[in-house]
């Protein structure tokens, strides 16, 4: 086939490695981390966490993360060994956000290339509900991709932001020995916290 597009190159900051997000090779095991499968996350104070369910199929596909007066939602994917997906997922949000009669702009973050958005949000009754700012950050790791949504304080507030990408870089993304094909979602499972909800 002659249409076979370059590989993109991966993108993440150049700490990555030292300064997360992690790969789960990159960090000490003994750290007492809530295991979610595909993602592990350091327990800090005022952190909320919420598990995002598809109805039919009742597989985990986010994690949200209420911080600091502002929501992460994090998806870890499957991702080539060598290329990045995160200049492609970028340019499938831009059109999302436009289909829906958003706007949306490229900047470059503290993460590396992020996409600002502001997207329609439908109030009670389904009539026009005004706009919601989100932040669309992303990082390439070894054999993953972690996408994330800020939402809330983080997206507009400097301090606020600070908080919540050093939330988002303190994750850990298991990626697993499996083959899997790339942009499928790595498997996310309940905490086993004994006596938790």
């Amino acid at each position: 086939m002659s249409d076979v597009t370059p590989a993109a190159a991966k993108a993440a900051p150049e700490d990555r490695a030292s300064e997360g997000p992690f790969d789960e090779s990159e960090v000490n095991p003994v750290r007492p981390y809530i295991d979610l499968g595909a993602i592990k996350v350091l327990p800090r104070e005022g952190l909320n966490l919420r598990l995002e369910v598809e109805e039919q199929t009742k597989r985990i596909v986010a994690v949200g993360l209420d911080y600091a007066g502002s929501t992460l939602q994090v998806q870890p994917f499957a991702a080539p060994r060598t290329s990045g997906l995160w200049e492609e997922t970028r340019e499938q949000i831009r059109q999302q956000v436009r289909q829906q009669g958003g706007r949306v702009e490229e900047r470059t973050g503290p993460l590396g290339p992020e996409l600002l958005a502001e997207v329609p949000v439908a109030a009670e009754g389904g009539t026009g509900g005004g706009m919601r700012l989100a932040r669309f950050v992303g990082v390439d790791g070894p054999r993953w991709f972690l996408r994330g949504v800020i939402g809330g304080s983080g997206a507009s507030d400097v301090d606020a932001a600070a908080q919540v990408e050093d939330l988002f870089r303190s994750l850990v993304v298991v990626r697993g020995s499996a083959p899997m094909p790339p942009r499928d979602l790595i498997p996310m499972k309940m905490p086993a916290t004994p006596g938790s909800a």
